[in-house]
């Protein structure tokens, strides 16, 4: 009996397992980049994947929507450091966008609260696209998890809240076109944007801006900074605890700072940083930028150069080869 409850999988009233205490669990490094299904919370894949591998440490870089699908970048353990560096890097989605209604939540999700029977042009679309590229101004959908006075918005408009006044963020959009008009009411769309992008808002305000109302109808992100769909691992071998499978999928931890030069030092030097010392380093970048220095293939830093000195900002405590 002692055997048996010393060993036994602790579970919540829902019949969930508990993750292990933090001085039981396991230092694992590293990316894995999960295609995501509709119906799960982002959080809910990030934190299925820690009780499965007993990791210490994960967190994942730029949040899905539970009805959207696609590329969840979860960073493990010492990678976890990288992922404000996913998170600026440009991010690609395919969506369809459902013409002539619009949505409280704009999406397929919510209540409709405006139709029309304009029904604009091929043409007349990818006109109107032309005017959300660049930097733009984005309002966040009322139904997201901004914060309103120290509150998250799609709580207080679930609670019936009118009238949130969301402040407009900026963003990058790179690229904006039509893919596939499959009828006259559905037209698949391809996004590239930068950090902090709502496609529902996108959504939304190409249909005011083309007289129509609009809503996202489906939704999938494809590719986010270096990683692709191709190189991603279906959610159902994390939610099915195939242990194997995952661990044959987990990318390095430099896998997301493929946009930061890089320096190789010398083990005396990886050690100088571990020490928490500058090192001396004739490596000429434009002022502000981050470097990224390793030995051999193990990340020893981030950080900055300052009068040919390199100063880190992050250190990855990994073992050196």
């Amino acid at each position: 009996k002692i055997y048996k409850e010393k060993h036994a999988i602790k579970t919540n009233k829902e019949g969930n397992p508990l993750l292990a205490r933090k001085s039981e669990r396991r230092p694992i490094h590293g990316w894995l980049i999960v295609n995501k299904t509709a119906g799960h919370t982002s959080s809910a894949v990030v934190q299925k994947l820690k009780w499965v591998l007993n990791a210490q440490k994960a967190g994942h870089a730029g949040t899905l929507d539970p009805d959207a699908s696609g590329i969840l970048a979860i960073a493990l353990g010492e990678a976890t450091k990288t992922i404000p560096y996913l998170t600026n890097d440009l991010k690609g989605y395919i969506f369809t966008v459902s013409l002539g209604t619009s949505t409280n939540t704009d999406d397929a999700t919510g209540d409709i609260i405006d139709k029309s029977s304009i029904r604009p042009t091929n043409h007349e679309i990818q006109e109107a696209c032309k005017t959300f590229l660049g930097n733009i101004k984005q309002v966040p959908p009322i139904f997201s998890a901004v914060k309103v006075n120290g509150q998250r918005a799609y709580k207080m408009a679930r609670m019936g809240a009118k009238n949130l006044n969301l402040v407009a963020r900026d963003l990058w959009v790179e690229e904006l076109k039509i893919l596939e008009r499959t009828d006259k009411n559905n037209v698949i769309m391809k996004l590239v944007c930068g950090k902090g992008g709502y496609v529902r808002s996108l959504a939304r305000d190409l249909g005011r801006n083309l007289g129509c109302f609009a809503h996202i109808a489906t939704l999938k992100r494809v590719s986010s900074g270096p990683f692709s769909l191709s190189k991603s691992l279906s959610d159902k071998f994390i939610f099915s605890e195939n242990v194997a499978k995952i661990k044959d999928s987990i990318l390095p931890v430099d896998s997301a700072l493929k946009n930061l030069h890089r320096f190789e030092c010398t083990i005396e030097e990886a050690n100088d940083i571990n020490n928490g010392k500058a090192i001396d380093i004739n490596f000429s970048l434009v002022r502000g930028a981050d470097i990224f220095v390793s030995y051999k293939t193990t990340p020893i830093a981030i950080g900055q150069i300052v009068q040919h000195k390199f100063y880190p900002k992050k250190v990855f405590r990994l073992l050196l080869e």
